[in-house]
């Protein structure tokens, strides 16, 4: 069963994080989002987070983690929001299981193919020894010279807890996440539609969503329709969060 943390009373809305994220990403969000009378479930997918760690990981395996975590909580019409690799998942449940989600909201991510782009993130993380580095400070000079961005870091940084009082874990699955990194880009299948609501958002200094991609967008979503969320990257609901809440609030409300 997925990790989740539960936030207010009201119709569900589920959010799932992009990758190498939490749920703790999302709490203040959350937390506001609750105040329009909705029951926030905030979860950490396969591989990340407090949730299980597994040799299994696509598309298909997170999207019916999500599916049975509902089931589990008798969670029904749901509103269901991802950003990035979750937006991935959650076009992967909405297709297969359109009568589970209501509306879906998807936050800087297509339909399309992306290829890698990750590799120096990775490589950072992977250049972490816990056996040797043993304070915060020094995974961040560490992470440095792979990661010029200290939003980034900081970040990344999140995912290392105190496994015990004197060793550092991720709490990510980084070596699965290593091995099965290609399975993040891949496209939804060309079968796939879902013909309820759909908003995408999309970061205006992001290029995760160009204006040629829209028509492939339509195939797959029919009723889908696109808002730009200003002086916003990839990471538009933290960089943006005050227009990002009224796009979700309008389009939910």
């Amino acid at each position: 069963m997925l990790y989740s943390k539960v936030i207010g009373e009201g119709k569900p809305l589920i959010i799932l994080h992009g990758f190498l994220g939490m749920s703790d990403n999302w709490k203040t969000l959350g937390t506001e989002f609750s105040t329009w009378g909705f029951q926030l479930h905030l979860l950490d997918l396969r591989n990340h987070g407090r949730s299980l760690h597994s040799n299994d990981f696509s598309y298909p395996i997170m999207a019916a983690d999500v599916a049975q975590y509902c089931a589990a909580h008798k969670l029904q019409n749901i509103i269901l929001l991802g950003h990035s690799m979750g937006g991935k998942v959650a076009m992967e449940l909405a297709c297969t299981q359109p009568n589970l989600v209501e509306k879906l909201i998807i936050a800087d991510i297509g339909v399309k193919y992306y290829p890698a782009h990750h590799q120096e993130i990775l490589e950072g993380l992977n250049a972490i020894d816990f056996s040797i580095n043993s304070d915060r400070s020094a995974f961040d000079d560490l992470l440095k010279s792979y990661i010029p961005d200290f939003g980034t870091r900081q970040f990344l940084l999140k995912n290392i807890y105190r496994k015990t009082a004197t060793e550092f874990a991720f709490r990510f699955n980084l070596k699965i996440l290593t091995e099965k990194y290609n399975e993040i880009g891949v496209a939804l299948p060309f079968n796939y539609t879902f013909n309820k609501e759909v908003l995408f958002l999309r970061g205006s200094k992001s290029n995760y969503i160009l204006q040629s991609d829209w028509n492939g967008i339509l195939a797959h979503f029919p009723k889908a329709k696109l808002e730009e969320i200003k002086n916003a990257g990839h990471w538009l609901h933290a960089e943006n969060p005050f227009d990002f809440s009224n796009s979700m609030q309008l389009f939910l409300t």
